[in-house]
């Protein structure tokens, strides 16, 4: 994948579109598996397996600091790959199988482990599925800002991207309960996740792969001089914009990881009910963010990405306020309808925001380097693990649960913190935050051409 330039010189006539919608079919196929992982990765290994929370929390811990270090690189790996099937789609192809494989291990432990061993099985698994899913979207989300240049496709084709992730949402998180607990297996066993992780694998495989063969990436970025690691890291950590925009929007990351990983044990602890009602308050949060989604999109076209972030961020905050508050399923769906609102907000305009300062990059330095940028700014995702590890952590200290066979005098309690509170300091944080922000917008109109000096 790092053939020279010579070897895979690419034509230099028009940019061929890529549909909106082939690119956003893609996210249907990253957002299945890893959304499995972070939605039910605490309840198999925490309260099923019976793994200590602070054994938990010193991992996730653990694969911040490797993912600090290996996301970067496979970025600028990306980069600087020239082939004639294009810089990001061998990677899209390589990594979709990789995910599928050490994601079904992660929900595939042998029935022998314990203690340490169990540990190191879940250190090392879910560690790789990590490693996988960066590869994924640092290589996928770096084609959003070069297949759609202008903020008005660019806009439509992340809705769309969105509304898909939206409905593998709806198989991976909404429907994984019902799948592991009742259809495939029970409440306290673990054979109903490793057929389930064997299906969503087996999705994703083929979705990602129809996605990477049907996208046209820019042949002139191929004829860009070939960044090097060190300087480009240089000037990624010189630009501010890469500090305020990814602390800002980690904290929009970490409260919606924090959702996943824990909703499941709020519906269990808090509400007092079976896990398989989080089918339920999952189910009405995705379909009225499915439904809010255009509707934002049309505010973004009027206000622009930035003011409309800036209200999703409060709206966000508002709802894990009600959310805190629900002492019934009713009142917690009530709320659940507000938190889809407030994360459609969000999913339509933080990565628009992101792309921004793509663009602002590239217009300086004259080389495309978006795989580098976004795993740069995936280093503040990533650290949704350790926060959520050492947030569960907390939990323990707080209230006395460390396990699902050592769950305290108050679990409902420690879960309304975690999922409630937790989320809305984060929230709070964020909206003050990008109130300092100032992001320039990308072209009005798009170009007939795209040059190897343009962000087109």
């Amino acid at each position: 994948m790092a053939a020279s330039p010579d070897a895979a010189s690419p034509p230099t006539g028009p940019l061929e579109r890529t549909p909106p919608w082939r690119y956003a079919l893609g996210m249907f196929g990253t957002s299945i598996p890893i959304t499995m992982v972070k939605s039910s990765i605490v309840l198999f290994y925490v309260d099923i397996l019976g793994m200590d929370v602070r054994a938990y929390a010193v991992v996730m811990v653990l694969y911040a600091v490797i993912d600090a270090i290996d996301n970067p690189l496979l970025g600028h790996l990306s980069d600087r790959t020239r082939t004639r099937f294009g810089r990001r789609r061998p990677w899209l192809l390589i990594g979709a199988p990789l995910l599928a494989a050490s994601m079904i291990a992660l929900f595939s432990p042998p029935s022998a482990l314990d203690g340490a061993a169990l540990v190191l099985w879940f250190a090392v698994f879910a560690i790789l599925s990590e490693l996988f899913d960066s590869m994924l979207n640092a290589n996928y989300g770096a084609l959003l800002p070069e297949l759609f240049p202008t903020e008005r496709r660019r806009g439509l084709a992340n809705v769309l991207r969105q509304a898909f992730q939206l409905v593998a949402m709806i198989i991976s998180l909404a429907l994984t309960p019902v799948l592991t607990t009742s259809l495939l297996g029970t409440e306290e066993s673990t054979r109903g996740f490793t057929l389930t992780a064997v299906l969503y694998g087996l999705i994703a495989v083929v979705v990602i792969t129809v996605m990477a063969l049907g996208v046209r990436e820019n042949p002139q970025h191929a004829l860009e001089r070939r960044p090097r690691l060190l300087p480009a890291v240089v000037q990624v950590l010189k630009n501010p914009l890469f500090w305020s925009v990814g602390l800002t929007s980690a904290c929009y990351g970490i409260a919606v990881a924090i959702v996943l990983a824990g909703v499941q044990l709020y519906v269990r602890y808090t509400l007092g009910l079976p896990v398989a009602y989080a089918f339920v308050l999952q189910g009405v949060v995705i379909l009225v963010c499915a439904g809010a989604l255009f509707g934002w999109l049309r505010l973004i076209a009027r206000i622009g990405a930035l003011r409309t972030w800036r209200i999703a961020f409060i709206v966000l905050g508002v709802s894990f306020a009600l959310m805190y508050f629900a002492g019934s399923l009713p009142a917690a769906l009530g709320a659940g309808a507000v938190l889809g609102v407030g994360w459609a907000g969000m999913m339509a305009t933080n990565d628009l925001v992101i792309a921004r300062v793509l663009d602002l990059d590239a217009v300086r330095d004259g080389v495309h380097r978006e795989g580098l940028f976004l795993s740069a700014f995936g280093v503040f995702g990533r650290l949704n693990g350790a926060v959520t590890g050492l947030a569960l952590a907390s939990l323990g200290l707080l209230f006395g649960y460390y396990s699902g066979e050592r769950p305290g005098d108050a679990p409902g309690q420690a879960f309304r913190v975690y999922l409630c509170l937790y989320p809305l300091v984060l929230c709070t944080i964020g909206a003050i935050a990008s109130r300092f922000i100032r992001v320039p917008p990308p072209p009005a109109e798009a170009p007939v051409h795209a040059g190897a000096q343009s962000i087109a």
